[in-house]
């Protein structure tokens, strides 16, 4: 009993040390309940999702009342010493706080790292530096499909990751889903070309479509979700106008990307020549 008391005797008055120990027990905890809740399957269900997200908040909220406990008197005496100065600090510093607590925000939710692709609101690029203050990245041309880059180095401060959603498009180094429209500007029926166009798809994306469901696979058991796959997506719609679109998407190594979409534009009009243009011979002959 008496070694009891003295443990924590000691651990109370080397509060530090204890608070370290708490932490640790606390991640250790929420670490083996988080695996048994994910056990061993491929997509996560949502009710794996609810449990997931209550255990994570429940430490993180048994976390801060234990340091609090901890450390109770020790910030009752540094809050009464900076009152007096509090709002002057804060109405002078607004910016720098913000980045600051920016930066803790993007260690702590770990959204990316350097040399992941990510966006935030209409700027994207590769990060090449972080620190407190400030994230540097080179610009990448994604709005246009190009994904390339633009030569451009942007600084944002880290005040913006309060401000837009961070998008970790980090996948997208080696492997996209890469979307593009042909628009047909007259009213024809362009299913009959669908079946040959995959067919020419296909043969483009013979040297690396193994490799790519491998890939797909393995980012949807990092991401728990079921992605639309690898093989490419063709679907038709009409304009306001009546032009006909064709929607084409395909999972492809990004540095193919705009000449594969060029290679399966050349194809479709190759085959709505011959298509069309073979159908108007035939209506000739016969009349």
């Amino acid at each position: 009993m008496e070694d009891t008391e003295k443990v924590i005797e000691f651990l109370w008055t080397n509060k530090f040390l204890f608070s370290l120990l708490v932490i640790s027990f606390i991640l250790i905890v929420r670490r083996l309940i988080l695996s048994g809740i994910r056990g061993d399957v491929l997509f996560l269900s949502d009710q794996q999702r609810k449990w997931m997200f209550f255990t994570k908040n429940s430490a993180f909220g048994i976390l801060v009342v234990c340091l609090f406990l901890i450390w109770k008197s020790e910030i009752s005496q540094f809050a009464l010493s900076v009152t007096a100065i509090a709002v002057a600090i804060v109405v002078a510093s607004k910016e720098i706080i913000l980045c600051f607590t920016g930066s803790i925000q993007r260690a702590s939710s770990r959204s990316f790292r350097i040399g992941d692709w990510i966006e935030v609101g209409k700027t994207s690029g590769e990060v090449i530096e972080h620190n407190l203050m400030a994230t540097v990245i080179q610009e990448i041309d994604l709005y246009h499909g190009q994904y390339h880059f633009t030569g451009k180095t942007i600084t944002l401060p880290n005040s913006m990751f309060f401000t837009y959603a961070v998008k970790n498009l980090n996948f997208m180094k080696r492997y996209v889903y890469h979307n593009f429209s042909i628009v047909v500007p007259t009213f024809e029926n362009l299913y009959p070309l669908l079946s040959g166009l995959e067919d020419r798809i296909e043969v483009h994306s013979e040297d690396f479509i193994d490799v790519a469901r491998r890939y797909n696979g393995v980012i949807e058991k990092h991401a728990g979700v079921d992605l639309p796959g690898s093989e490419p997506h063709i679907h038709i719609s009409s304009g306001a106008t009546g032009e006909q679109i064709v929607h084409v998407m395909i999972f492809c190594p990004t540095e193919l990307a705009v000449h594969l979409e060029q290679e399966i534009r050349s194809d479709f009009m190759a085959m709505y020549h011959d298509h069309f243009n073979g159908q108007k011979v035939t209506e000739s002959d016969a009349v």
